[in-house]
């Protein structure tokens, strides 16, 4: 009962006295040496979020890839929407949905989402069966084709798939540094102060683009899409 386990007194039993007088003495075999760990880039946290989580507060991963994206001649998202009708485009990211309808007779619809919203993309059945491997294997994509509107309605009838993972592969060892804007006034005195005559807002560039050193694939997490045939 009860009085055999207070009977025990406040001696520590023999098994753990032997474990507490182990822990006393350290063999060379024991001794590890201190690791120091490199601090997580912006990008790192960004893709940990999306490996557990399939989102992240902090980013867009297409934010950090974004000039990148602007050197290769590909529109955001929501600019689809003051490019005219029937012009051609590109737009690119990451993959929400595939959606085959079997009333659809084999046309493929395409859900994408970059930072700035999501673009609707239409592949007619013998552009699909092209690029078949690119379109069902690819987390990050490239929709090339013909902007059509219809009112509010918005879609890129694509011509070709472009497979931008390499662009993903990069994410994990960027950054994005948030910097306060460059005051430099006490240096280069006499422009306008805000209550002078003429003076005007302008807009400052506080933004820095993210910079890589080299990149590691396997830095690159499998975002998930939602799949309909």
């Amino acid at each position: 009962g009860l009085w055999k386990v207070r009977g025990l007194g406040e001696a520590p039993l023999p098994l753990f006295a032997a474990a507490d007088r182990a822990d006393e003495v350290h063999s060379a075999e024991g001794l590890e040496p201190e690791v120091q760990l490199r601090s997580l880039t912006d990008g790192r946290e960004v893709i940990e979020d999306y490996r557990n989580l399939q989102l992240s507060l902090r980013a867009h991963p297409l934010t950090f890839v974004r000039d990148e994206l602007r050197r290769r001649g590909v529109t955001k998202c929501a600019d689809l929407a003051s490019v005219r009708d029937g012009r051609h485009v590109e737009v690119a990211g990451i993959i929400l949905v595939r959606q085959k309808p079997g009333s659809a007779k084999g046309v493929l619809f395409i859900t994408i989402e970059d930072e700035s919203g999501i673009a609707n993309g239409i592949l007619w059945p013998d552009r699909f069966e092209a690029q078949r491997r690119t379109i069902m294997s690819a987390s990050m994509i490239g929709m090339k084709g013909r902007v059509q509107k219809e009112g509010e309605v918005i879609h890129v009838i694509c011509d070709r798939i472009i497979d931008h993972g390499d662009l993903l592969h990069r994410v994990g060892d960027m950054s994005f540094p948030h910097r306060t804007g460059r005051g430099d006034a006490a240096q280069h005195p006499g422009s306008p102060d805000r209550g002078d005559k003429g003076w005007s807002p302008e807009p400052r560039n506080c933004y820095w683009p993210p910079h890589a050193e080299g990149a590691d694939p396997e830095d690159v997490v499998r975002f998930k899409s939602h799949d309909f045939h």
